[in-house]
This record gives C-alpha cells, sequence and structure tokens, in this order.
C-alpha cells in the first residue's frame, strides 16, 4: 500500500502477464508534506520515497515527485500478486498452454453422434472456450479446475450429429483469454457413409428389342468404398447365360422372357443402398440394319435374273431368224420390157395381174 492518507490518494488497479513488466503508481491529489511509501502484499517496505529498503532488483524506481511515486516490478510471478497499496491490487496473467482437442471416436458414421473434448491447462485467470463448425458456432459444455498452485485447467465439452457432408469438415476450438490472442485447435471430422448406388446403362443407347445385348454397370461410391457389389432379379431368377463381371451385368440375345426389375446392391461397413433397372423388351423393327442387309441381296438377285432371262430371249430370237425365210410377191409388168415406146409400156403394164409371176426373195 502506500502510507498516506487514503481519501489523498490515488491508484491504478493493475494486471500484468507472468513475466513481463508492472508499473505501480501512488498519486497524491494534495501534498501536505507527507511521506509516501510502498508496501509489498507482506507488509515490506519497498521503497521509502525514493530509496529501495527492499533488496529485490526487480524494482525499479521510474519517478518520484511530491506527487507521485511511480515503481516497477519486472520479471513478475505469482507470488507477487496482492495488495501494494490502499486501493490497487496487482493481478498477474498466465496464459494457458496450447489447447487439445481430442474426440470421443477417430471415425463416426453418418446419423450418429460425435463427442469433441478441449482443453486448455495452466491459465489464470480462467480461460473461456467457444466451439467453430466451419462457420456454425456450436453451444458446449465448459467446466473449470483450480489447481495445486493457483492456476485453472478449463476444459469444454460438445456433442453434435453428423451427415455425410460433414466428412473433412474443421471443427475449431478458440481460447479466449487477456493473456493470450489467438489460441486454438483444429479437428477435421472423419464421417464414414453408406454407398451411393447409381445403374448406368452401356449399350444400348436407346430402346432394348429382341435380339439385342444388354450391358449395365453399377456405380457405387461410400466411405469406406463398397466391397460387395451384387446384381439381383426382383422375384425371379438372373437368366442362366447372364454374365456377372464385378459391377458388370452383360446379357446377349435379348427376348421378352427377360422382362423385369435388375437390381444392383452395394455394401460397405456402415450400410447397403441399392438402385433399380426396369428391363422391357421391345419386338424387333423390320427397318433394322440386317434386314436391310437381306433386302439388298434381293434386290441384285433379281436384277440379275432379269438380266439372264433378256440375254435367253435374245439367243432364241437370233436362232429363230437364222433359220427361216422371207416370201412376198412383186406384180411387174413383163410386157413393159419388150414395148417399142413409152405409150406401149404403159398400156402393157395396165394389163392387170394376170400376167404376175411369182418372185420369191430370201432375207436372214
Amino acid at each position: 500500500m502506500c502510507a498516506v492518507d487514503d481519501q489523498n490518494l490515488s491508484t491504478d488497479n493493475v494486471s500484468v502477464v507472468e513475466g513481463e513488466m508492472a508499473t505501480i503508481s501512488c498519486r497524491v491529489k494534495n501534498n501536505d508534506d507527507s511521506v509516501i511509501q510502498l508496501l509489498n502484499p507482506n507488509r515490506q517496505t519497498i521503497y521509502f520515497k525514493d530509496v529501495r529498503p527492499l533488496k529485490d532488483s526487480r524494482f525499479q524506481l521510474v519517478n518520484f515527485s511530491d506527487n507521485e511515486l511511480r515503481v516497477s516490478l519486472s520479471n513478475v510471478s505469482l507470488s507477487d500478486e496482492g495488495r501494494y497499496e490502499a486501493y490497487a491490487d496487482v493481478t498477474v496473467l498466465v496464459p494457458p498452454g496450447v489447447p487439445i482437442i481430442e474426440s470421443r471416436e477417430e471415425v463416426v458414421s453418418e446419423g450418429n453422434e460425435t463427442e469433441l473434448t478441449c482443453t486448455a491447462v495452466g491459465g489464470r485467470p480462467a480461460a473461456a472456450i467457444r466451439w467453430m463448425k466451419e462457420e456454425q458456432e456450436l453451444t458446449g459444455e465448459m467446466m473449470v479446475e483450480e489447481t495445486y498452485d493457483r492456476m485453472f485447467t478449463v476444459m469444454s465439452r460438445v456433442r453434435f450429429s453428423v451427415t455425410k457432408e460433414d466428412d473433412g469438415v474443421p471443427v475449431d476450438c478458440i481460447v479466449d483469454h487477456p493473456a493470450a490472442k489467438d489460441l486454438q485447435a483444429q479437428r477435421h471430422l472423419e464421417v464414414f457413409y453408406k454407398p451411393e448406388v447409381k445403374i448406368v446403362v452401356t449399350y444400348p443407347e436407346g430402346l432394348t428389342r429382341e435380339g439385342d445385348n444388354l450391358d449395365l454397370t453399377c456405380n457405387a461410391e461410400g466411405k469406406p468404398h463398397p466391397h460387395r457389389i451384387n446384381w439381383l432379379r426382383v422375384d425371379e431368377d438372373v437368366p442362366p447365360h447372364a454374365v456377372v463381371t464385378g459391377p458388370d451385368l452383360y446379357i446377349e440375345n435379348l427376348n421378352k422372357s427377360y422382362n423385369g426389375t435388375y437390381r444392383c446392391v452395394a455394401s460397405n461397413a456402415v450400410g447397403e443402398a441399392y438402385d433399380d433397372y426396369v428391363l422391357h423388351v421391345y419386338e424387333s423393327l423390320a427397318g433394322d440394319s440386317a434386314p436391310q442387309k437381306i433386302d439388298h441381296a434381293v434386290i441384285g438377285g433379281v436384277v440379275a435374273v432379269v438380266m439372264f432371262a433378256i440375254l435367253c430371249a435374245l439367243i432364241v430370237l437370233g436362232r429363230y431368224f437364222a433359220r427361216h425365210k422371207g416370201t412376198y410377191f412383186t406384180h411387174e409388168a413383163k410386157g413393159a420390157d419388150d414395148a417399142a415406146d413409152a405409150d406401149t409400156a404403159i398400156i402393157n403394164a395396165e394389163g392387170g395381174h394376170s400376167n404376175t409371176d411369182e418372185k420369191k426373195e430370201y432375207y436372214i
């Protein structure tokens, strides 16, 4: 304390981080020739005026005047805490250690509750702990314990349910203390979740028709990765010649007896999930690619037959004309050749057909 009339004394409380320096001041409002004397919590005189009777070199005189006595105390420890003057208390601040986050389980399955604990050891005064899950603040349950050396250990526990979207999400434990800044710890959640299943039609691209082949692929993702993938046909057996290779199902030469619901089931340590594919086999169309090839062959055959028939007809006609003759009659006036003049030749030529002879000509 400062030994002077309390009503004439002005002091300030001091808080300081352990190991740092504290400044203690005693100010006299109206000096009436009183002597300012600074005492420690053990009632030992630290300074009398500007003289230091106490053999502790950590105390150093900063200022002495008729109205003020100011003293510094370096390398402050908890043993220095207490009342030094009538109205001024010195409080030593000790920052806590780095917080530690512990989890009740290393891995948690989706839909279950997880529990995290954050501990800050050795602070004075007791620290406060906050929880943040990304941008969301969580409400924790805090417990404070004072240790034998007048320190405080603070522990906070938080519980919440997780989903698969929480996998990899950071959770922060933030420690608030007047002697420390940016004191926090972080832990990333590890969440297991059951598979997500999706059936993809690899072939065919359009409708499934009789005679087509069917190729299905089962895509399954989960954490941990699915260790088993099964194919089945709901309420019926899978066709005997169907081929299952890992996540793939292959059926060739489809017909309507294969209609039904085909299911892919994937499972891991968390659970199982499935996806369905409904198969409906349609009738074949005449315009399909295979019948078109048959039509081209038929057309080619018809053209060949027609050409062969035409060739044969030409040969037959040629042989027919070669073997047969042509016969016709001409009516020429034989008297015209022997006529003496033109008039006589005309008269003879008009003599009718009684004198006509049959002439034969041949042609090929």
